[in-house]
Parts: C-alpha cells; structure tokens; sequence
C-alpha cells in the first residue's frame, strides 16, 4: 500500500508542475523538428534521436532513462514533457497514459509534438494542430516518429520505413531514420545540430554506465555525418571498457579481443593510437612482452611523448617495475 501511495504522490507532484508550466507564455518560434524514439525488444534498449536547424538540439529535446522510458519533445517545445514524463512512469505509469495527462494539463497542446515510449514498449505521440507544416507523426511496434517545420510530407514515413527495415542495433536504426528523414527533405530551414541517447533495458544503479550512447553535435554543417562519427567511436570506446572489464574479471582472452575489435572501428585515428597503446600494455602484463612491442613501435612513430609517458606508468601499478622491460619497450622509438 504504501508504495503505491508513493507513486501516486510522484505522479500529483509531476502534473501540478505541469500545470504550472503550462500556464507560462508559449516560445515564440519552433526550434526542433524530426525525431525518433524507440525500444529493442530483443535488449530492452531504449532511445531517442533529433537533428535540426538549431543550436545543441540534443540538450533539451531528447530524454531516457533505463529500465523506464524515453521521451522527444519538440515544435514550441516545452522541455518539462522529458523529466517529467520520465518521472510518470519511473512511477509506474504507462507512456501513452503519461502523454495523455500532460497534454491535458498543457494549455498551449496545440503548438507541442512529443513522442513517448516506456520500458515495455508502450507507446504514443501527439502532433498539436497548429505545429507549423509540413507536420505528422507515425507511432509504430516499439517506436514513433514525429517531425514539423518540414520540407515536405514524406519525412516522417521514410523515418518509420528506414526504421523498420534497417538491420542493426538501436543507435544504427534510429541513425538510419534520421538519415531518411534528410534524403527526402528535412527541415525546411536546413540542419545544424543532432544527438542521440541510448540506454539499457536494466538499469545498474549507476546511470553512468547505463547509457551505452550519449552524444551530440551541437552546431555543424553536416550533423548527421558528425553523429554517425561519434557513434562509430562510441563503439569502440566501448570495446575498450568492456576491455578493461574483461582483465578486472581475469578474462584475458577477451580483453584483447574487445581490444582489438576497438581498433579496427576507428584505423588510422589519434583514437585508434590511443587504443593500441593500451592493448600493448595489456599484453605486458600479461607476460606477452614479444607481442607488444610492435605494437608500441607503432604507436611511437606515431606520436613520440607516448614513449614518454610509458617510463611514468609502473608507479601507478599499470607496467611492470622492471626497468629491463621498460628499456625494451621504450627502444621501440628509436
């Protein structure tokens, strides 16, 4: 009983705020356009994506939580529907039901586009009938769509269409709507910036490790190519924690693998240098001197202060204190 007296008092607190907001002056001009939000039935991943014609998009209109929801709020944007929304159904609430609620509390609904989804794959948008045209949605199996101030009415279904048949994880699908959405035509005012969340299905108690993609760019000539980029390289930084993760675990094999998977997504990067430096010294600690050093040597010939640096890292237990060894590798930059 009294966690669900609990809920019910998140869930009064959430829409008295909203009708407080509600109440206020409306923006004046839209500032946000086409957007996705979705869930991976097969990882209970949870996501959201936007591009437009507007200065760091990403910081006020896509929201996610994992293991709860995530949320698009767009056109005259009131950026409450994200932590409120969230907050509704972190409480239990289901997203199209949450929607509903604080589109009822909103006296300026008419002027709002949001789309919502919850953890179990329920999910709703709501297009307002004055959002500036070209304007629509689509709410599809465990994603919506949404965009306004468009070039024309084939944005939207391309969004749904990529979306459904685009093989991948959920950051590739959602990226591949955002790219139909501009081949027909975007906004009609051009792009600038664009981001994307995403999550997992479970959360850990730790946020921070909960969100498997959190990037933006906030002001760019071609956003979307930027985006794909970052994503790219979000990967293999991935790779590279769950490296890390493999040798606290003792899975050394692992380790190397998810070490060199991070590599092979980013060659010929500064990223990539980074990433088989500390493969090297993976190897070194591994008692895989041998195999290291021409890992090393090209890392050095790359950047020299990499050889520097290497003298520095027994003290913090991250080589061997062995000066033998250490001399061996250094000698790679010569």
């Amino acid at each position: 009983m009294k966690r669900i007296l609990c809920a019910l008092c998140v869930s009064a607190v959430a829409v008295s705020f909203a009708l407080t907001l509600s109440a206020q002056t409306a923006p004046l001009r839209p500032v946000h356009t086409f957007s996705i939000v979705a869930r991976d039935p097969a990882t209970g991943e949870l996501g959201a994506a936007v591009q437009s014609h507007w200065f760091a998009v990403g910081q006020s209109v896509i929201w996610a939580e994992a293991g709860v929801g995530a949320v698009a709020t767009q056109s005259f944007i009131d950026p409450s529907y994200g932590p409120l929304g969230l907050s509704l159904m972190r409480g239990g609430r289901s997203a199209p039901d949450v929607l509903k609620g604080l589109l009822a509390a909103d006296q300026n609904r008419d002027v709002r586009q949001v789309g919502m989804i919850d953890s179990q794959g329920r999910v709703d948008a709501w297009t307002g009938p004055k959002d500036i045209q070209a304007a629509g949605n689509i709410v599809g199996n465990n994603f919506s769509v949404q965009a306004n101030l468009m070039l024309n009415e084939k944005v939207w279904p391309a969004m749904a269409k990529a979306f459904q048949e685009t093989k991948g994880d959920l950051a590739e699908r959602m990226l591949a709507a955002l790219d139909a959405a501009q081949a027909v035509g975007g906004d009609i005012r051009g792009r600038q910036s664009a981001a994307i969340i995403v999550v997992t299905g479970k959360p850990t108690g730790r946020p921070w490790e909960d969100r498997l993609f959190d990037l933006r760019v906030d002001d760019g000539a071609e956003p979307l190519k930027e985006l794909r980029r970052l994503v790219t390289l979000q990967r293999a930084y991935n790779h590279m924690n769950a490296g890390d993760a493999d040798m606290t675990r003792g899975d050394k094999e692992a380790a190397l693998r998810d070490y060199s998977a991070a590599e092979q997504l980013v060659p010929d990067s500064p990223d990539s240098v980074e990433m088989t430096y500390w493969h090297a010294v993976a190897l070194v600690n591994m008692g895989r001197v041998d195999e290291a050093l021409p890992l090393f040597r090209r890392v050095f010939a790359a950047e020299k202060n990499w050889a520097i640096l290497t003298p520095r890292l027994p003290h913090s237990g991250l080589l061997p204190n062995d000066p033998k060894v250490i001399e061996r590798i250094v000698q790679q930059a010569k």
